[in-house]
């Protein structure tokens, strides 16, 4: 990034309304936002390496606002992806949500997948962004996955960092790249150390019991960290899911281009059945908005700030009040106020595709500072360091057995 990062007003704005929990289930410490009417079957969204839970503020901003529920969490710190499932299916039990729509984006896509593999009672349908079916070329290109929770933390992100794409951005692609180094630099080393294990740990996706008419699979036209073979691999599974493709919008569409990502994730979730309900937006009484579960019955005045419940706290004063409009900022730019004559919708079969053509101009926005080769070379320094004193380990465990075998 060029300079200090500013956060976007209507970040600011979300932030002030929408209230983050935490809460521990067994040895996992689970962040979550959960916004809209706990009447209706959730959307939860799941992020790639690089994101958090606060990356999808835009949607739970707008699709709360519509009559839907969106739940948004980070993935916590779990090393293997049957851990995953397990932790997963425990943290909906103690939010108490039993049936849930899945949209994941990178990581977030292939672990949505696998919970649908292994639980597909819970599972109704799939919204798939720049996602995966298997993660062998990854752990193929990571040679040193397997000291992967030795790395330090700089290492950890800097190898994150030029995951993404630098050079010349349209402004809101560039905005988002900014949001996303962001939330990266709040990322401890224990968080990005599990996420790249979760990448490289050896498996894939089976065979799903869920129709491909429940799938949608929304991807960008331009480019993505995501390898295109893999793309197509995952089209391929799913011959009869809806396709939802965008012009631009890079590694991070669902910030870069909101409006769209909104659009599509509107029609999946009519598509499968799911109505929203408006008319519990507008006044809502405290308790009605989704949130921690303990809230539902809270009888305090709406103008108190929540208690923490028995299962965590959220941190926002505001937490269950309705959301008022959000100021204008930067990176907003709503499909209602753009011309007809600026966007093409085609419905061809399966195949959903909505374009934008925005007239921005290009701008370049840098992701990691320069580095002098001072700085690379104590980098390589320390990793050096640290694969040997593993290889010595390994080299004293291999002595010392054979020893007890002569003795």
């Amino acid at each position: 990034m060029k300079g200090g990062f500013s956060a976007p007003g209507d970040y600011i704005h979300f932030k002030s309304q929408v209230p983050l929990h935490k809460i521990p289930i067994g040895t996992k410490q689970w962040r979550y936002y959960d916004f809209g009417p706990k009447v209706v079957p959730p959307l939860i969204c799941l992020p790639g390496i690089a994101g958090t839970a606060d990356v999808y503020y835009k949607q739970i901003m707008s699709l709360s606002m519509k009559g839907y529920r969106v739940i948004s969490v980070d993935i916590p710190r779990v090393w293997h992806h049957t851990d995953w499932i397990q932790a997963f299916e425990k943290f909906l039990d103690a939010i108490d949500v039993h049936h849930i729509h899945l949209y994941g984006t990178s990581l977030g896509g292939f672990l949505a997948q696998l919970f649908a593999q292994h639980r597909p009672r819970r599972v109704r349908s799939l919204v798939l962004s720049n996602s995966f079916l298997e993660t062998q070329s990854f752990s193929a290109a990571m040679p040193w996955a397997p000291v992967v929770s030795w790395t330090p933390s700089f290492l950890l992100k800097r190898y994150v960092l030029t995951g993404i794409r630098d050079g010349p951005h349209e402004p809101f692609i560039a905005d988002s790249v900014d949001f996303v180094v962001s939330q990266v630099e709040t990322l401890s080393r224990e968080d990005l150390a599990s996420r790249l294990s979760l990448t490289t740990d050896d498996g894939s996706v089976g065979p799903l019991l869920l129709s491909d008419s429940c799938i949608t699979i929304m991807d960008t036209n331009d480019y993505c960290a995501i390898p295109q073979q893999l793309k197509d691999q995952l089209s391929e599974r799913y011959p009869e899911a809806r396709r939802a493709y965008m012009k631009t919008g890079g590694d991070f569409p669902f910030l870069s281009r909101p409006d769209e990502v909104n659009l599509h994730l509107q029609l999946h979730l009519r598509r499968v059945g799911v109505e929203p309900r408006p008319d519990l937006v507008h006044g809502i009484p405290k308790g009605d908005l989704g949130g921690s579960p303990s809230n539902e019955n809270d009888g305090s005045d709406s103008d108190k700030s929540p208690k923490d419940d028995d299962r965590g706290g959220s941190e926002n004063p505001s937490a269950e009040s309705e959301i008022q409009p959000a100021p204008e900022s930067s990176g907003s730019h709503s499909l209602d106020n753009q011309p007809l004559e600026s966007s093409e919708y085609h419905q061809l079969g399966h195949e959903i595709t909505l374009y934008i053509f925005p007239g921005e101009l290009m701008k370049e926005k840098h992701i990691v500072p320069p580095k002098t080769p001072v700085h690379f070379m104590w980098e390589y320094i320390v990793l050096f360091h640290v694969l040997r004193y593993i290889s010595s380990l390994y080299i004293l465990w291999n002595h010392s057995l054979e020893f007890r075998q002569v003795v």
